[in-house]
């Protein structure tokens, strides 16, 4: 059982046009399989960002249809890589769609699926709004998966990082590795992006994996970048920055098993009264 692993989380500037995007994101995966990445991570709505919801609907696959999922299938298995598309926007009724992050194993099978659970329904301080439930049918189960030997794989998107129990029940569910793939605002990330990720790293003991999408995307949005590598004792391993980039970093399953013996919080849970 393979006890290290070379991961790579992609960095992304996705706009409105699906096949740019896939063809970019391809190319960037390509580029981290050639440095040795056995396990590959791109970000939140890899495929499209666009902010009217109108036409978002109408640029919108269903998962059976959608390029993505043949183009990132097929080289998963051409590369014999772990894939994780952090996100795409399948439709799922006539008129919503689910944001749903896919990993694909290193034969080409799609392994697992998962749909962001919590809404980003949101007011900023600066004006800045977001309705997503408006569009997008929130997820309903969370989902670990084997990835590569000793590691498994808890998936979660973007604001699902602010809830702290949805990591400690993966955690709990065997996932030493934890996906956060996201498209994270300019104003939030600067706030709290960094202090999030390395927060659900210590509390469970695990890697954390943060693809994210940066800069300005065709006039839609500005998001933070700062695609990130967590060490399960919290430290950052690896920060992209922003603009367009792949950062990378070896991973150990005893790093994990090292954390969670010195500090064995997730077997220290007791029962309580609420208030």
């Amino acid at each position: 059982m393979a006890e290290t692993m070379k991961v790579a989380c992609i960095q992304m500037n996705s706009g409105a046009d699906i096949r740019k995007n896939l063809d970019v994101a391809a190319d960037l995966i390509r580029e981290a399989a050639s440095k040795g990445a056995e396990f590959i991570l791109t970000p939140e709505i890899t495929d499209q960002v666009v902010s009217n919801r109108a036409e978002k609907l109408d640029k919108t696959y269903t998962q059976e249809d959608h390029p993505g999922v043949a183009a990132f299938a097929d080289m998963a298995k051409e590369l014999s890589v772990h894939l994780l598309i952090g996100s795409m926007v399948v439709k799922v009724t006539a008129d919503k769609v689910a944001n749903r992050s896919f990993l694909f194993a290193p034969d080409g099978k799609l392994k697992a699926t998962y749909d962001k659970i919590h809404l980003y329904d949101v007011d900023l301080p600066t004006g800045e709004s977001h309705r997503e439930s408006k569009l997008i049918v929130g997820g309903d189960r969370a989902v670990v998966a084997p990835v590569n030997g000793d590691f498994t794989l808890g998936m979660s998107i973007c604001y699902d990082v602010r809830f702290a129990h949805l990591f400690r029940d993966l955690a709990k569910a065997g996932a030493n590795i934890l996906s956060i793939p996201a498209a994270f605002t300019v104003t939030t990330g600067k706030a709290h992006w960094e202090t999030l990720l390395r927060a659900r790293a210590i509390e469970t003991g695990s890697y954390v994996l943060a693809a994210a999408q940066s800069g300005n995307h065709d006039g839609a949005r500005n998001t933070y970048g700062h695609s990130m590598i967590i060490g399960p004792w919290g430290e950052v391993l690896a920060d992209a920055g922003q603009g367009v980039n792949i950062i990378y970093a070896d991973i150990e399953s005893q790093a994990v098993t090292k954390a969670r013996n010195a500090i064995p919080c997730l077997q220290h849970d007791r029962e309580y009264g609420k208030p």
